[in-house]
């Protein structure tokens, strides 16, 4: 490839990709190399020597070899960088997320589509089950939708089950959520997820660290669970079973001294055994968004704050009182009962609810039920 015409920023692009794109450069190898000889265009021009002594005999003839394969990824990238929503994000940019750079092996690159403002909210990571119960993928929702609407970015990993109940709740909301994928960003996996992967572009921000055309590998997604760890304040888990890939996030949240909150379950649920599990280590214990906001000490941006609407004139109106507060009234009430007496179905129902626990005017009890509050 022929770099003489580029561009500065292109240039160095060019390099970055080159440098991470060689077989046997890790994310750690790329640190090493970056220490030891500064940005890539002057790791690139050392003498096979220079490398050898940072990263061994093999990785240095690598670096340093002619190899078709990696120039046409290195083509395919940068013509795919050429679209306004779509970036490269190198260890050098300043659009590259604090709140990662703060992680032990941070990628070297991110490939990104998306609003990259994204990147600067407070963020919160939930995940969860892939074969979550009802109830799990509700409250993935309704937890996401609440935290969306203060503001709160929400990350997850565009699984099926919880990840996708999470980002759905946060479109609902505020719009603010970040998935990050374990595949290259020209592919969409799982493929039932095509059109929420495309709301995430459109609203939000998908995040990869694996080059285009790298396809859904099983290791690549445990690799990819600690993005999602890094890119937040703290880790949700909704629901997990012992065994999931879900507490391998919570275990690498911990690692970085990041806050790790649970959602109890019934004791007769194996989707619920990894939150207790967690729980009894010594994770917060959650039962509401407002809950999350307090343990992380998250507040919204004063550009997210909520304002009244415009009124014709400046009459007081007065407030008309809630038909679900008026249904509460009394003693605590199960959902069925609150949606007999409000005609609601249940998804109105628990948008209503979570707003009005977020305002400290419901309480969620045990056994699923609800009671007001003076």
């Amino acid at each position: 490839m022929d770099i003489d015409g580029m561009g500065e920023r292109e240039r160095e692009l060019t390099a970055w990709l080159r440098l991470t794109l060689t077989r046997g450069v890790g994310p750690a190898t790329c640190r090493d190399l970056l220490a030891a000889f500064g940005l890539p265009e002057r790791i690139l021009a050392q003498s096979l020597g220079s490398l050898a002594r940072v990263c061994g005999q093999t990785t240095a003839q690598a670096l340093l070899a002619e190899d078709a394969e990696r120039e046409e990824t290195v083509a395919r990238s940068l013509a795919w960088a050429q679209d306004a929503s779509h970036h490269v994000l190198t260890l050098a940019d300043a659009d590259y997320p604090q709140q990662l750079l703060q992680a032990p092996d941070p990628p070297p690159l991110l490939f990104a589509i998306g609003q990259l403002a994204t990147l600067k909210r407070p963020a919160v990571a939930m995940v969860g089950s892939r074969n979550a119960t009802a109830q799990g993928q509700a409250n993935a929702e309704q937890f996401a939708h609440a935290l969306s609407q203060r503001g709160v970015c929400v990350v997850s990993g565009l699984a099926l089950g919880i990840d996708a109940a999470a980002h759905l709740g946060a479109l609902a909301g505020e719009g603010s959520t970040i998935a990050v994928v374990g595949t290259g960003l020209d592919i969409v996996y799982p493929a039932r997820n095509r059109d929420l992967a495309h709301r995430i572009a459109q609203h939000g921000l998908i995040v990869s660290e694996f080059a285009l055309g790298t396809r859904a590998l099983a290791a690549n997604f445990p690799r990819r669970n600690r993005i999602i760890a890094g890119l937040a304040q703290g880790t949700l888990v909704v629901e997990a079973a012992l065994q999931s890939g879900s507490l391998i996030t919570a275990r690498l949240a911990g690692d970085l001294g990041r806050e790790v909150l649970a959602i109890p379950g019934s004791i007769h649920s194996p989707q619920s055994r990894g939150c207790h599990a967690l729980i009894k280590q010594g994770a917060k214990l959650v039962e509401s968004a407002s809950d999350v906001l307090e343990e992380l000490r998250l507040e919204a941006p004063r550009d997210q704050a909520f304002t009244a609407p415009e009124r014709g004139d400046d009459k007081p109106e007065a407030e008309s009182p809630s038909p679900v507060l008026s249904a509460l009234a009394g003693d605590p009430v199960s959902l069925d009962t609150l949606a007999q007496r409000t005609g609601l179905d249940a998804s109105a129902l628990m948008t209503q609810l979570t707003a009005l626990e977020l305002e400290g005017r419901v309480a969620r009890l045990p056994g699923g039920r609800w009671q007001a509050l003076a």
